[in-house]
């Protein structure tokens, strides 16, 4: 299971103003994290001298560190003569000499984002790091779990959508969900709704940061769950690109504790982009030949992605018993693919042509309830870590402040 903080970060720019070794040390291995591939990292041996002198003549970057030998009142003055350099939003670390309590609630007081003690070990700075730049998107606490069938026709999509409907209705989380299939989706037929929207409006109300016409984009199968009522593009024009995407999945993590994609029909750059920021990723294959090679390369792919680690994957086999004498055992899966299933769904066409043909939800059949209840350990995973402040609730939208301008307005 990943942390909140085990994704590909929005690209930013950090600046550190250090001079402590093992730090500066640690700041360098950065360079090498997954995580940090688009964030830009500057390390200058100073302190909070240098950066003054450093943003009289360039612009202040997301997150500046800073490190001090003094921590008197002089220092919070230098702080302040700091703000008057920096642009709105410029958040601030600063790391310190001592462990002083005081000394830290007073910094967290005037809008310092942490203060931590030197030498900074690289787990510690990353983490930190990490955790700034997704409060600055306002996504603090949020998951997002993306499922993708390895091959067309393993059942991806009704999966997607029984799992979404057990993770608003059985654990209770206000939830995201949306297609990145564009025209070529199956939602309106399983989720029982009529396109109202297409993905490249939905996009155009991220850019504009339009919680209101976002809002009257979605659908509500249930208290719980709000679905992007997409599907209405034409299915041979182009889709939304990767980055206009990316900024969709950051408005709604801002307010939503739990958000669901389904990869199945998108286009490689935004599968790649969305399995990058993933917490959990679910794969959907059968127990054949094809599907398994097929999933065995994307995750190959996955784990390149991110850094040698797999541990944010959940393989679901669907349709086992389809033709039992033909199939992959489960013990071969295991060992072929180096991980062993999380969950296997019986195959059961009865229950997967009823609900479509009919317009049933999943968990309006006993055979759906009972598939729902199987999957559910793969949303549970990830979402054991969501704080309970924001379990079964929206987040806070209010935007988070930074140091800078709680130092100009104290």
């Amino acid at each position: 299971m990943t942390t909140e903080t085990s994704i590909l970060l929005p690209e930013a720019r950090v600046d550190l103003f250090i001079k402590d070794k093992e730090t500066i040390e640690a700041a360098r291995s950065l360079q090498n994290d997954w995580r940090f591939a688009r964030v830009t990292i500057s390390i200058e041996e100073g302190d909070v001298e240098s950066a003054i002198s450093a943003y009289t003549q360039a612009s202040s970057p997301t997150l500046v560190l800073l490190e001090t030998d003094v921590t008197d009142d002089s220092f919070v003055g230098r702080l302040e003569a700091l703000s008057a350099y920096c642009n709105e939003g410029t958040n601030a670390i600063v790391i310190g000499p001592v462990n002083d309590i005081n000394l830290y609630r007073h910094l967290t007081s005037i809008g310092v984002s942490d203060y931590l003690v030197k030498p900074v070990p690289l787990a510690t700075l990353a983490e930190i790091i990490a955790q700034s730049l997704i409060e600055k998107l306002g996504a603090v606490g949020s998951r997002m779990i993306a499922t993708i069938g390895s091959k067309g026709g393993v059942g991806t999509s009704a999966l997607t959508q029984a799992l979404a409907l057990g993770i608003s209705e059985n654990l209770d989380q206000k939830t995201f969900f949306m297609d990145a299939a564009g025209g070529w989706t199956s939602m309106p037929v399983g989720m029982g709704f009529e396109p109202t929207t297409n993905l490249h409006e939905a996009v155009k109300a991220a850019a504009s940061k339009d919680f209101d016409v976002l809002d009257r984009m979605l659908f509500k199968p249930n208290e719980k769950l709000s679905v992007l009522a997409a599907g209405s593009e034409a299915m041979l024009e182009p889709s939304v690109q990767a980055a206009q995407y990316e900024e969709l999945i950051d408005m709604v993590m801002a307010s939503y504790p739990v958000v669901l994609i389904d990869l199945s029909g998108a286009i490689p750059s935004l599968k790649r982009m969305v399995m990058n920021r993933a917490h959990e990723i679910m794969i959907v294959a059968t127990p054949t030949l094809s599907s398994l090679r097929a999933a065995r390369t994307l995750m190959q792919e996955v784990k390149v992605l991110h850094g040698g680690s797999i541990s944010n994957i959940d393989l679901v086999i669907n349709m086992e018993g389809l033709m039992p004498s033909k199939e992959v055992s489960k013990k071969d899966i295991a060992d072929v693919l180096e991980i062993k299933p999380s969950v296997t769904i019986p195959f059961d066409p009865k229950l997967f042509l009823t609900t479509e043909n009919e317009g049933k939800k999943m968990n309006q059949e006993k055979a759906g309830r009972e598939l729902i209840e199987r999957l559910l350990p793969v949303a549970q995973s990830v979402l054991s870590s969501v704080p309970l402040a924001v379990k079964g609730d929206a987040l806070d939208l209010g935007v988070i402040g930074s140091f800078l301008s709680k130092i100009k307005k104290g």
